[in-house]
């Protein structure tokens, strides 16, 4: 990734799965216009006589040609750089990618490591021009493919970011030639387990050649900025250096020298998801990517993940900077739920992301001591605070007998329980959510410490914490032993099992008693906790979905019906170690998530499993809030006792 919102992503084979892949998908309005410019290169290696195809591609016919994973002998992270180590015969060559912060580049560089003789290598680029939702069919479409120093400029039409491939060598110059043939029908096999558009054309735009010994390196550059790329080996050093900070950071805040292994790549992971977002004015705003590689920044996911992301990797200037850059998106007391792509206004559709605004001021005051941020921000967290209590958007308002929180609709899906299918919310949740309330909770009494420390009136938000405490009685089900997920609903009270209840009892301020935290983390633990987070509801009810699988209408069906969410892991550790005491049992709890680093997203957390075992991971191949609140929960189950 590379800060700005744009990416590289593809298989350890190198075969292209899914339309998201690409070596160069950039973000041409930072961070989103997310366009996929570079699909990937193949090479071809001539050594002692004989010819090594490393490139691997699936076409839509089923053929595997050529198939160069077969020449593969390593594949690990380097930092967050994958590298591949391929042998030809006797010879070995690495194959590393990285992309340079701040600029939607990659660089491509291939190291002889072993080699008697020299070897001679061929490498294609494929080039195209995308919106990498899509796909693409290269009929009759003719791109401006010029030669230029040490490579060729490609212009896809008119218009266009043009796209810059040039190459350079540690030894003799290699040799670059313009090309214009389209490779038709790769099949997308992820795309079509998915239900969409499966097949995909890419530009066979340049071919280079270069003949290297023991010891040179051959780098290509792909890049749509428009200024010349930096030299390579600069901006190796510039990310080596960079994700070096990042790791001692991290082990500063934890206060330890050295974190274990996957702790430190999940810190290197979280700073993946932490991207610029400009604003008029503020040219240094910052963001969220809720998750890789389909999701742009949203802000019930970036409060969410604030914490772990920033917080607990020893960065607070930064959970600061996205802070005050959402301070500006604020109206009618709310948090955009999502930023579109395309430059769409943001859309007010989420009950719980300004609540949860609220908790990540709460949790950087509480990290830093800093009141500077709380007095700048506080009349925007006084705005949010009052217009729920006075009604906002989608009837979002306190009831004034019990003074909780009530919300939407059966037509709306306004928690993080958001899904819809055929137009219908799947769960809409609508009446008195058991999470938001616990969240309306918590946040008054941030607001009470708030007003405290700046010397303001706190009485006021003492008074609507006690009526909401009050009314949060309401959600005990004394017959299931447990709260319900929701009261006050267009049928009652909802008494399904789902793991919203969780963040009553794991949150900062809770509002449940410590028997009922108690109860609530015994039946979360029961029936809906698997190695990799919690179900969304129990395996016991009539409507579980075991598997996230299918088209996307039942995909979509499954999103909340008891598909793992590992984002709530954290909590339910937190939560468990809260009623319980036992550090050990709590930090073991995430200790699944070390081994899941190794078998999706290579190097991060996915973002849902299945809910029926063996949980095989789905969705994004990595996800923010699932990295973040596993850090989050980390970081302070460490520093505790036992």
């Amino acid at each position: 990734m590379n800060g700005i919102g744009g990416y590289a992503s593809g298989t350890v084979s190198g075969i292209l799965t899914r339309r998201y892949h690409g070596l160069l998908v950039a973000a041409l309005h930072p961070p989103l216009g997310r366009t996929l410019m570079a699909a990937k290169m193949d090479e071809v290696v001539e050594y002692a006589g004989d010819h090594y195809a490393l490139g691997a591609d699936r076409w839509a016919d089923a053929t595997l040609a050529p198939q160069g994973d077969r020449h593969l002998r390593r594949f690990r992270l380097d930092g967050t750089s994958p590298v591949w180590t391929y042998a030809a015969g006797d010879a070995v060559l690495d194959k590393r990618v990285w992309m340079e912060p701040g600029a939607n580049t990659t660089y491509v560089r291939y190291t002889v490591t072993r080699a008697a003789t020299a070897l001679t290598l061929d490498v294609k680029a494929f080039a195209n021009h995308r919106d990498y939702h899509s796909t693409s069919r290269g009929d009759g479409w003719h791109m401006d493919v010029a030669a230029v120093a040490g490579g060729v400029r490609v212009l896809a039409f008119d218009g266009a970011r043009a796209l810059l491939i040039v190459a350079d060598a540690s030894a003799r110059m290699p040799v670059t030639r313009p090309e214009h043939t389209w490779y038709r029908a790769y099949g997308l096999a992820r795309e079509r387990e998915r239900g969409f558009d499966w097949q995909d054309d890419h530009l066979h735009a340049m071919t280079t050649r270069a003949m290297l010994r023991a010891g040179d390196t051959l780098t290509l550059v792909v890049s749509a900025d428009t200024a010349a790329p930096a030299a390579a080996a600069a901006t190796w050093r510039r990310r080596t250096d960079h994700e070096g900070g990042v790791l001692a950071r991290g082990r500063a805040a934890a206060a330890r020298p050295a974190a274990p292994a996957w702790i430190d790549q999940l810190a290197l992971a979280a700073d993946q998801f932490v991207v610029g977002r400009p604003h008029a004015g503020e040219p240094d705003g910052m963001t969220v990517i809720a998750g890789y590689p389909w999701f742009g920044d949203w802000g019930r996911d970036t409060m969410i993940a604030l914490p772990g992301l920033t917080l607990a990797t020893g960065r607070p200037e930064v959970a600061a900077r996205i802070l005050r850059t959402f301070a500006r998106y604020v109206d009618g007391g709310m948090l955009p739920n999502r930023f579109p792509d395309g430059g769409a206004a943001p859309e007010y559709n989420s009950v719980d992301a300004a609540l949860w605004y609220v908790e990540a001021i709460r949790a950087y005051t509480a990290a830093t001591g800093d009141d500077g941020l709380v007095r700048d921000l506080f009349s925007t967290l006084e705005s949010i605070a009052r217009a729920h209590v006075d009604g906002t958007r989608h009837d979002i308002g306190v009831d004034p007998v019990d003074g909780l929180l009530r919300a939407g609709d059966a037509n709306t899906q306004l928690t993080w329980m958001d899904a819809r299918v055929d137009g219908r919310a799947v769960t809409p949740r609508a009446g008195k959510p058991v999470e938001i309330n616990a969240l309306w909770y918590n946040a008054l009494r941030a607001m009470t410490g708030f007003a405290r420390r700046l010397g303001r009136p706190e009485a006021p938000w003492a008074s609507l914490a006690a009526h909401a405490a009050s009314g949060f009685r309401r959600f005990w089900n004394a017959h299931g032993g447990c709260c319900y997920d929701v009261i006050d609903g267009p049928h009652g009270h909802d008494p399904a099992l789902r793991p919203n209840q969780i963040l009553a009892a794991s949150l900062a301020e809770s509002p449940l008693s410590p028997p009922h935290q108690r109860r609530v983390v015994e039946a979360c633990a029961r029936e809906l906790l698997t190695p990799y987070g919690l179900r969304t509801l129990s395996p016991h009810d009539p409507a579980y979905t075991g598997r996230y699988a299918g088209d996307a209408r039942a995909r979509d069906g499954a999103y909340h019906q008891g598909t793992v969410w590992p984002w709530l892991l954290g909590p339910f550790a937190l939560a468990h170690h809260r009623v319980f005491g036992d550090t050990r049992a709590a930090l073991a709890l995430l200790e699944p998530l070390r081994h899941h680093l190794d078998d999706y997203g290579i190097g991060s957390i996915a973002e849902i499993f299945d809910g029926d075992p063996p949980h095989a991971p789905r969705g994004c191949i990595a996800q923010a809030w699932s990295v973040a609140e596993t850090l989050r929960a980390w970081s302070i189950l460490s520093r505790e006792p036992g």
